[in-house]
């Protein structure tokens, strides 16, 4: 492969997002984790996988980050995963100092990378990873919106019994319980799902979606989802990789957009192989600019608390 991705922790996201990387034939990877022989086995598995599925991607496990250097991409899901009852914003603490420490090897080898954040609380992370890297804010990008708006068009196709290949959604904000679903921009073949659905449905498949993490974890007890936050940061690098420039919903840093100054935020952008190169504006009515920006003042709250943290 001619293009090459560090995938930062072995745990089930990075190792997942690994082998989807490696299956698309997207580039060569490199799985990173402190814990000695983990990502090392989970590369050799998928190394030993490679003639059955067919593709001829390298996938290297390591302890350190010499053997990153150079990656075009860097997505990094390192740190704790929630638990029952824990929020996003519990983490807080211990995932800031990890990120911290991974983002600074990760500019010690590959300087000109572009990052994408998966670790939660996300939109706080992102802003440690900027701060840490000093590289420019369309370097620096956080795994939300796709996320979130895959598992809307998941309920909405569900609900109308059809492909999800017909359903698109747009998801606006911070990444947690003030998310902002869209339902005017949510759409079947072309359709606006207000006229397929009730307000009163659609109100509650937007609430599912806010709480979509938090309905993983209840029912798998000891663990969170993995599948879809991987596929979602997968198909952002793939964007990036191939210079597709995809409109998707991701958490990048604001300037004035949207009437946001020095915060990541979930808004929709257009990525290409420069990272974010274009942040897209949509026209919102007041009471989604009111859910907005009740969403950016909790990630505001997240930056103060990192703040106090130092």
């Amino acid at each position: 492969m001619d293009k090459k991705v560090t995938v930062v922790g072995a745990g089930n996201v990075g190792a997942t997002a690994a082998q989807r990387l490696a299956e698309k034939e997207l580039c060569d990877v490199v799985l990173v984790d402190i814990v000695e022989g983990v990502p090392q086995g989970k590369a050799l598995d998928l190394t030993e996988a490679a003639p059955i599925e067919k593709h001829d991607a390298h996938v290297t496990g390591s302890n350190g980050y010499e053997e990153t250097a150079g990656s075009d991409i860097v997505i990094i899901t390192a740190g704790i995963p929630r638990k029952p009852g824990m929020s996003r914003d519990d983490l807080i603490s211990t995932n800031a100092g990890i990120i911290k420490s991974v983002t600074k090897q990760i500019v010690k080898y590959s300087p000109n990378a572009i990052l994408i954040i998966v670790s939660n609380p996300l939109d706080a992370m992102c802003h440690v990873a900027f701060d840490a890297s000093g590289f420019p804010k369309n370097r620096v990008i956080g795994m939300a919106g796709v996320l979130d708006s895959a598992r809307f068009r998941a309920f909405i196709a569900m609900e109308l019994n059809v492909s999800v290949e017909n359903t698109h959604a747009f998801v606006l904000g911070g990444h947690g319980d003030t998310m902002v679903p869209l339902p005017r921009y949510s759409t079947v073949a072309g359709i606006p799902i207000t006229e397929l659905i009730s307000k009163e449905r659609i109100a509650e498949l937007v609430d599912r979606t806010a709480n979509g993490g938090a309905e993983i974890v209840g029912l798998l007890k000891t663990g969170s989802a993995y599948y879809a936050p991987a596929s979602a940061a997968v198909e952002m690098a793939e964007s990036i990789l191939k210079d597709k420039k995809k409109v998707l919903p991701c958490a990048a840093y604001l300037q004035g957009e949207y009437g946001i100054n020095d915060l990541y935020i979930g808004v929709p952008v257009k990525l290409g192989k420069d990272g974010v190169e274009q942040v897209i504006e949509i026209t919102l009515t007041e009471e989604e600019k009111t859910a907005l920006m009740k969403s950016a003042a909790a990630v505001q709250g997240l930056k103060d608390d990192l703040a106090k943290l130092g």
